[in-house]
């Protein structure tokens, strides 16, 4: 049995079209609509209902069915990233209830001095947003948003921008959150490299936010909650910078016990990925290679944040809440492991390099692949995480195949997911609707250019990065 490219590629094309009405006009939700998507594109082209010897589209020998695609590809994903994504997802319900993220937002304050709201939000969002879901982080964090804005009469519309941007950019970018877990997975990179690269690659974006939230929301968009909360358009007033640094701390952890979870597993899995590029995995430099196992690191944040920050509270209500994250993190593993699926069928098909073959004989170059299919699943779809990972279970076997470098369409994949986030997109009313912005225009202009500017900024990274990588 031979599987024909052409086929192929035009039962991909159909399979991404029904994707995209499954997930936009029908109740199917994107989980089960990615493992309809990938039974659609075996059936149509050509692949064997049962285990059958087959001479794939780039005229290799293998043994395939559509059966064993999909198990296989949802099994080798979430194996290398299932367990962190549950690690991440407990850790920042920790996080949620102890209060340690509004002990981070003040740290930042004091640290940046007055005048650097704009900053010190950013950069909290910019930390909390990598183990935490960045639409949870902007609700536990936004009420320091308000107060900073009650206190020092600045824009909470320009502190809130600020806040969102750095929730969604590494939310989007940086491991350990799921999304782009899950492109590490279906691309094989190494996650630790990822993560060094990506974080570097996202402050340059938040900065394009930073100056768009600060010199022009703030002007445009002067708003301040009143003594009842409710957030009004006002008389433009100078900023008070001293009521900022007077927030009522009670009760809330110290730096060192709210940073401490976040940061020793990065710097575990920082080492881990030193140690190893310089080879030296024996003797103690071995133990700490193990330890910055992304599994074991994150899991070991957890630990930590369970016996310090965790502390306060009775064993129920912690292990509630830890359930609680665990029930949100669901989906996104389905999700993500679905994303597998329609790779592994890709990949099993030949495609990917009947399709690098094809493309290689053009002018465009192999990396813009999995920026164009990553930014119009954003686009038609909403969801970051679908369209990150969906781009990667594409583009990833066409990559492969044509030599290009796995981690750059990693990078490019999850670069695409933060295009133009609307209505069709939950952080969009999240950050709008907490920050009492009702009318659609001023909606867009608020939160749909803000996203878009941080996407172009990663954009002409990825292009700059194509020269060396």
């Amino acid at each position: 049995m031979v599987i024909d490219g052409t086929r192929m590629l035009i039962a991909l094309l159909i399979g991404i079209a029904v994707l995209i009405v499954l997930v936009l006009k029908t109740k199917v939700q994107a989980f089960l609509a990615l493992i309809l998507t990938t039974v659609i594109v075996g059936v149509i082209g050509g692949m064997p209902l049962t285990a059958t010897e087959v001479t794939n589209a780039a005229g290799a020998k293998a043994t395939v069915s559509i059966v064993n695609s999909i198990t296989g590809g949802f099994g080798g994903t979430l194996g290398s990233i299932g367990i962190i994504i549950g690690f991440g997802v407990m850790m920042g319900q920790i996080f949620e209830i102890s209060g340690a993220a509004k002990r981070m937002a003040y740290t930042f304050l004091k640290l940046f001095g007055k005048g650097r709201e704009e900053e010190a939000l950013a950069i909290t969002g910019f930390l909390v947003s990598i183990p935490i879901f960045c639409d949870s982080g902007f609700v536990v964090l936004s009420p320091i948003a308000k107060a900073l804005s009650r206190t020092t009469k600045k824009s909470v519309i320009g502190l809130g921008v600020a806040l969102a941007a750095g929730l969604v950019i590494t939310h989007s970018l940086v491991p350990p959150t799921p999304g782009p877990l899950g492109v590490c997975g279906i691309f094989g990179v190494d996650v630790g490299k990822f993560i060094l690269i990506t974080i570097v690659l996202a402050i340059p974006m938040a900065i394009a936010c930073i100056i768009y939230a600060r010199r022009f929301l703030s002007k445009k968009f002067y708003r301040i909650p009143d003594e009842e909360g409710n957030i009004v358009a006002a008389e433009y007033q100078a900023p008070d910078y001293e009521a900022a640094f007077h927030m009522d701390m009670e009760g809330i952890p110290g730096a060192l016990a709210s940073f401490m979870p976040l940061i020793l597993p990065i710097i575990l899995i920082l080492i881990n990925t030193i140690a190893s590029a310089l080879k030296a995995t024996t003797g103690f430099m071995g133990v700490l290679v193990f330890l910055g196992q992304p599994i074991v690191a994150v899991g070991i944040g957890l630990l930590v944040a369970i016996f310090t920050l965790g502390r306060k509270f009775d064993r129920q209500t912690v292990l509630t809440e830890m359930e609680k994250g665990m029930a949100s993190a669901g989906i996104i593993m389905l999700v993500t492991g679905g994303g597998g699926a329609l790779g592994r069928i890709i990949t099993d098909s030949g495609l990917g390099a009947y399709m690098a073959g094809g493309l290689a004989k053009t002018a465009i170059p192999l990396i813009i692949l999995p920026l164009i299919i990553s930014t119009a699943m954003r686009f038609v779809q909403g969801s970051g995480t679908v369209a990150m990972t969906t781009a990667a279970s594409i583009s990833a076997p066409i990559l492969i195949a044509g030599g290009a470098s796995p981690l750059l369409g990693a990078i490019a994949c999850c670069v695409g997911s933060l295009f133009f986030g609307y209505f069709n997109d939950s952080y969009f009313w999240v950050v709008n609707r907490t920050l009492g912005v009702s009318e659609a225009k001023e909606q867009l202009t608020i939160w749909s250019v803000t996203s878009t500017i941080a996407w172009a900024v990663g954009v002409i990274e990825v292009i700059i990065l194509s020269f060396f990588m």
